[in-house]
This record gives C-alpha cells, sequence and structure tokens, in this order.
C-alpha cells in the first residue's frame, strides 16, 4: 500500500487536471449569465468606505502608490503587466478581481506589501479594495512597460497608442447624460483578468457593469500599437426605462481653440479633441467643430447604420497650443466603429460650459433608436481606435481649421452678422487642375439669413479657403450651417456642420 500511495495520487492528479481541461473555458456568457441574474435584483448601492480613506486629501491620495515591481504577470516576464489602484478619496468602489488561467476563473488578491503610501493608509496587513487597475506593455520601446489603458471611477477607462499623452476618456455606457430626470453612472463592479500567453499580442478583460436602472457583460480585447485599438462587445439587461442610452460614450474638453479664441491665455488653443467626426451609412462624411458654450448645448444627427463617429484631435501641431506640460497636440482621437448593423438612432453630442482645463465638458455617443424591453438584453459591440497622426479621416478634402470673426471693416456691423473661414485640404483637392471651378455649396437652418459664401484657392497652406458671410435673425436661438466643396456634380470634401449656441 505504502507503495502504490504516490503512483494512485499521480493518477487522481491526471484525472484532476483532465476533468479541468475538458470543463468549457471561461468566457462573455459567464459574465452575461452573471449581468442577467443581477439585473432582476434591485439595485444595491455599495458599501462605504471607512472614513479614514474616504477623506484622504488630494495629495495623500497621490501618496499611495503600486509598486512596479508587484505587478501582475511580471515576474514571469509575459507581454503585458497590470497594476492597482488602492480605494480612497473620490474612487469609493471596491472591485471584485478574478484572474483567468488555463480557460477558469480564480480569485485575485492583492498584497497589502504591494502598495507604498508614507503612512497615510490605516494600518493593516491587507488592502482595504482594489478601485482600478492599469494595463502596461512595451508601447514605444522593447526596454519599458509604458501604460496602455486604465480602467478607473464609475466605467471610466482611457487608453494610448505609441507616443501619445492621456487626453480624452471614454465608458463602458451613458445613461441620461441628456434627457430623462439627471444623468446617472453605472460602474464596473469585477473584472476578470485572461493571463495572456508570452508573445501575446492581445490582452482580454471582461467587466461586469452595475447601476441603477442597468447591468451588462463586457469583454475587452486591446492590441497595442500605433494605434491601440480596443474591441468591446457587450450585453446590457435594463432595470427599468430609460430616456438616453448611451453607447460607446466618449468625453472630452474643450476650452477654447482657433474657432472661439480668448484674449487672456498665451496658449492659443487649449482643448483634448476639436472636433466630432462621422461616416454615415450612406457614405457622408461630417465634421463638426466643437465649442465651449455658456450653458449646456445638446446637438445630435439622426442616422440609420452608421459607419463610425468619433471625438478627434485634428490639430497636431505643437505651435497651436505651446504648452510644453500638457502637449496637447499629442492627444489622442478615437474612433468608434459599429461592429455588426447599428440599426436606426442618433449620434448625440453634449457641450457645456468649463471655465478651465480640469474638467470635461464635451461627450459623444450613439442612442439607439429602439431599446430591449426590461428582462431583454441587447448585444452590441464597436471597435475603437487610439491614434495620432493615422486617426481615420474622409477619403477626400476634410477641414483643417474653424476661424470665426472679422478683417477689416469700414463701418460697424449689427452683432448678429457673423463671419467663418473654413480652410479645406486633402487629396481630391490636390489632384484639381488649376483654375478648377470649385464652389462652396453652402446652407442653414431657419435661423440663418443672407447666407452668402465664396470659395478660392488656399496657396499659403494648399487647398482652399471658404469664407462664409451671415447674419443670425435671433440671438436666443441656435445657429446651424453646413458646408462642402463640389466640382461640378462631384463632392470634393466632407461637410462642415457648425452650430452655434443660443447667446
Amino acid at each position: 500500500m505504502t507503495r502504490r500511495g504516490p503512483w494512485l495520487r499521480a493518477i487522481a492528479a491526471l484525472l484532476v487536471a483532465s476533468a479541468a481541461g475538458s470543463a468549457s473555458a471561461f468566457g462573455l456568457d459567464d459574465v452575461a449569465r452573471e449581468a442577467e441574474t443581477l439585473s432582476r435584483r434591485a439595485y444595491q448601492e455599495p458599501a462605504a468606505l471607512p472614513r479614514a480613506l474616504a477623506e484622504l486629501s488630494y495629495d495623500d491620495y497621490r501618496k499611495v502608490r503600486f509598486l512596479p515591481d508587484r505587478g501582475l504577470w511580471r515576474p514571469e516576464k509575459l507581454p503585458f503587466e497590470l497594476q492597482f489602484f488602492h480605494v480612497g478619496r473620490g474612487f469609493t468602489r471596491a472591485l471584485r478581481l478574478m484572474e483567468i488561467v488555463d480557460g477558469q476563473p480564480r480569485p485575485l488578491e492583492v498584497p497589502r506589501a504591494s502598495f507604498s503610501d508614507e503612512g497615510v493608509l490605516p494600518a493593516s496587513e491587507v488592502v482595504s479594495g482594489i478601485a482600478g487597475l492599469r494595463v502596461h506593455q512595451a508601447l514605444n520601446t522593447p526596454q519599458v512597460m509604458d501604460e496602455l489603458i486604465v480602467f478607473l471611477g464609475a466605467s471610466y477607462f482611457r487608453a494610448l497608442g505609441a507616443g501619445q499623452r492621456y487626453g480624452l476618456s471614454a465608458r463602458g455606457l451613458a445613461v441620461d447624460t441628456a434627457g430623462g430626470n439627471g444623468e446617472e453612472f453605472p460602474a464596473f463592479t469585477a473584472f476578470w483578468l485572461e493571463r495572456p500567453a508570452p508573445g501575446a499580442q492581445t490582452l482580454r478583460l471582461y467587466a461586469l457593469l452595475d447601476g441603477p436602472r442597468v447591468a451588462g457583460a463586457y469583454q475587452f480585447d486591446i492590441r497595442p500599437g500605433t494605434t491601440t485599438v480596443v474591441e468591446v462587445q457587450t450585453r446590457l439587461w435594463l432595470r427599468s426605462p430609460v430616456a438616453t442610452l448611451g453607447i460607446a460614450p466618449l468625453s472630452s474638453m474643450f476650452l477654447h481653440g482657433e474657432n472661439q479664441p480668448v484674449a487672456d491665455d498665451y496658449r492659443p488653443e487649449v482643448h483634448d479633441s476639436d472636433g466630432l467626426q462621422i461616416e454615415t451609412g450612406e457614405g457622408e462624411w461630417i465634421w463638426r467643430p466643437l465649442v465651449n458654450p455658456k450653458r449646456a448645448f445638446v446637438t445630435s444627427f439622426a442616422l440609420k447604420s452608421p459607419r463610425g463617429f468619433g471625438l478627434q484631435q485634428r490639430d497636431r501641431a505643437f505651435g497651436s497650443y505651446e504648452d510644453l506640460e500638457a502637449a496637447y497636440e499629442r492627444r489622442p482621437s478615437v474612433w468608434i466603429e459599429p461592429l455588426g448593423d447599428w440599426g436606426a438612432g442618433r449620434v448625440e453630442l453634449l457641450q457645456f460650459h468649463t471655465p478651465n482645463e480640469t474638467h470635461d465638458n464635451i461627450a459623444a455617443y450613439w442612442v439607439p433608436q429602439e431599446l430591449p424591453p426590461a428582462g431583454k438584453p441587447l448585444a452590441i459591440g464597436w471597435r475603437m481606435s487610439w491614434a495620432g497622426d493615422d486617426a481615420k479621416q474622409p477619403p477626400g478634402a476634410r477641414v483643417v481649421q474653424t476661424r470665426a470673426g472679422h478683417g477689416y471693416r469700414e463701418t460697424a456691423i449689427a452683432d448678429e452678422r457673423l463671419q467663418f473661414h473654413l480652410d479645406f485640404a486633402g487629396p481630391a483637392l490636390d489632384a484639381l487642375p488649376a483654375g478648377a471651378a470649385v464652389e462652396a455649396v453652402v446652407s442653414g437652418n431657419d435661423n440663418a439669413r443672407e447666407l452668402r459664401a465664396v470659395a478660392y484657392p488656399n496657396p499659403a497652406r494648399g487647398g482652399w479657403r471658404v469664407s462664409i458671410d451671415v447674419e443670425r435673425a435671433d440671438a436666443g436661438r441656435a445657429l446651424e450651417l453646413r458646408a462642402f466643396l463640389r466640382l461640378g456634380d462631384r463632392t470634393l470634401s466632407e461637410t462642415w456642420s457648425y452650430a452655434l449656441a443660443p447667446k
């Protein structure tokens, strides 16, 4: 019997391993089952943080740092590493973390020794909770594991491509950002982190979303590069009706720019994004420059089966910003491409006032025309491209700048009289022969009158310039204008679509 013991234990171990290997690998279906079950129960607020953590000052919370040499998967020298954020201050929800190894999930505990805190955290041998996570990868050089994507706060996340600086943010979902009875912020409450294989070029994460009116399951496939691509698959269950369900939401900041300059800032422009770009299902490209209005300003584009939309940072010249610290010219553009047919709905753009660059004041998202009833899932997916100079752009000519204001005038002009000067550039214009009869096609809403426009070559910058002169009939109403370039019956450019908020 004693000689048979080790042999029997070896056979038993093989049987267990075989059984584990035959079990189905963990996937989105497993998270979806949990989300559906969650949606059938009443929403529960997260437990309150201990007072010592909740009342940490901004400076003290910054002292709580994850030690890089304790990163998950660092000892194994895998192509991705994970670091974590401790709960505290405004980050009050502790996440449930699981690691997926060989297709099977297992609880993940982050040791207290993984953090340095300069004595600001309560004395303990265990962490009080993990609020978020950050993925590192050799994005810019093989010798350094750079930040790639971070998930922290509600369902917010931000990613980087090579050579970029953090700028705009994304969210898993937006609920009544505009409309309804006030915005709601559902949050990721659990993550499943799939251990990558040696040499893997893509990292997969799963997340569980929970909020008062919605629960959902998410799969993120993250592929780093010059343009970092994040593919998102989600299944959502509504607990109760939602007025505006925002899919693939983006949040950004626009303080001032060439279309809205200010006199007391040495920086010509300050923004993470300068416009909303859309490709319709019919192939029309639309460019809406952003503004910093005095109050909330909501506009939208009704579409069927859109091909994409996104907040872009088109102006990538340092001289446009002159900010050595912020480096706005290196902020990413994000393009959202539907996976599958999204059907009918609208791209909604929310803009509201910000007094400085520390607050996001821009949001853009897709709103489906129809939502499933409570108990039925909405399955939808999209591809996100976090890009720099290689950002998605229209194949013809695009708007490279929008300027507002008058030049020299001999006589005063009424305040309602406005001028805009647009520069278009791109291959469709570069290929034109000298003297081509390019015309500007310009239109406006019923608040525009005496609308005039002229198009002419721009020898200094290349391309063509369009100058628009218009009177706003009622300063208390929004003014909307559209302009594009045409040669005969051939459209040469995207459509410039400008919305000026009421005074």
